[in-house]
């Protein structure tokens, strides 16, 4: 079985309040429920928001440790799930539901490498 990310990109700013976040976590809920009991679960997770990443990198032979996230834009990745599914269509439909979940936001679909 194949694995793949599912990540969402939600747009940069300050949340929206509870009345729009409580519903959309009540059907992320459901939603890993139904991932765990199809078998398909792996794990997911929230991340902070891109103001609390830091970048590291080696340049010349240096390492260099940078505030803030890699690339400046208007959206950023707020979260992931990471499932196993049989092929790209399988994990396609569960993006969709993810999709729905949280509102229409963005959700890439990744096969993991080997």
């Amino acid at each position: 079985m194949k694995q793949y990310v599912l990540t969402i990109y939600q747009p940069d700013g300050p949340p929206p309040g509870p009345e729009v976040l409580e519903p959309i976590a009540r059907d992320l809920a459901a939603l890993e429920e139904e991932l765990r009991a199809a078998g398909a679960w792996v794990f997911s997770g929230a991340l902070l928001p891109p103001g609390q990443a830091a970048v590291v990198r080696v340049r010349g032979g240096d390492l260099l440790t940078v505030d803030g996230p890699y690339t400046e834009g208007k959206e950023h990745i707020g979260g992931f799930t990471v499932i196993r599914a049989p092929d790209r269509d399988a994990a396609l439909a569960w993006a969709a539901k993810l999709a729905k979940a949280v509102r229409l936001l963005p959700i890439e679909v990744r096969e993991f490498h080997g």
